[in-house]
């Protein structure tokens, strides 16, 4: 058993921090004896340990406790977690860094690019096989040749503004890896993903009505409820939280898009979807 003091030292954290994390009961002692010292095992040592990797990745500390007191994930499921959100971390770090090596050697613009050449037409050739014969034949009748879509996507593909875009998708699924994986899956079928599309624009009509309704009431959270649902599956994504705070900063940030928006929803109703979501996912 180590003291509160021992566990100071130990992991360079205040005494009074170790206090605070106790009453707010993210981080308890093992026991506290008749004299009223903290005590901790190395069990304890191991959750805090936990929580100290949550902070680094500026976790609010509400946060950190509801995902250690998940009762359905166990210590490596939340060293999963943690590691994942550490790579995507490190991916960003290491873009900004490359960024200000290019910057100190005279270069004027950041270099945004995700993907090699060599990459992007793997996966061109992943997403082409990929799909239906119907699908494909779709492609060929607008291109005019398989070849000559290939190339009309590379060509896209490298452009700086659709490579920023592709930085944030690979972030969302949590890696190039994981990303590229996706697209060998084979898309959704053009009436599902028309069906999921249109729930969106059912709830988004059912969020409408809520207008002026807080936000973190039931009845909207409810909507957010099935609105997260039908994103993972219109999405393919186990995990739509980073992508839909995105796309909550875009409804709360982009004039365009709200002008847009409005017009089809009503005045106002998109900065409210977008306050929802933040709600729904903080």
């Amino acid at each position: 058993m180590r003291t509160v003091k021992e566990v100071s030292e130990l992991t360079g954290i205040s005494v009074r921090t170790l206090h605070y994390y106790d009453e707010i009961g993210l981080f308890k002692p093992t026991e506290v004896t008749e004299a009223g010292y903290r005590l901790y095992d190395d069990k304890a040592i191991d959750r805090l340990g936990q929580i100290l990797v949550f902070k680094e990745l500026d976790l609010p500390l509400a946060d950190i406790k509801r995902i250690m007191d998940n009762p359905d994930l166990d210590s490596n499921s939340i060293l999963e977690k943690q590691r994942k959100m550490l790579c995507r971390k490190k991916q960003r770090i290491e873009r900004i860094i490359d960024g200000i090596d290019r910057m100190m050697k005279g270069e004027k613009t950041m270099d945004f690019t995700v993907f090699s050449e060599k990459e992007m037409e793997d996966m061109v050739d992943d997403m082409f096989n990929g799909m239906t014969d119907k699908q494909k034949q779709f492609f060929i009748d607008q291109y005019g040749s398989v070849e000559e879509w290939k190339k009309q996507m590379i060509a896209s593909a490298s452009d700086e503004r659709v490579q920023k875009n592709w930085a944030k998708v690979v972030e969302w699924y949590g890696g190039k890896d994981a990303f590229k994986e996706e697209a060998k899956k084979e898309p959704l079928d053009s009436e599902i993903y028309a069906a999921y599309q249109n729930r969106v624009d059912e709830i988004y009509k059912k969020l409408a009505d809520k207008q002026g309704t807080d936000v973190n009431s039931f009845e909207v959270k409810s909507l957010m409820g099935e609105y997260d649902f039908v994103a993972k599956q219109l999405y393919q994504m186990d995990d739509v939280r980073l992508m839909m705070l995105d796309i909550a900063k875009e409804y709360c940030e982009n004039e365009t898009l709200s002008q847009a928006l409005d017009g089809k929803y009503g005045s106002g109703v998109t900065k409210y979807i977008g306050e929802a979501i933040k709600a729904f996912y903080a």
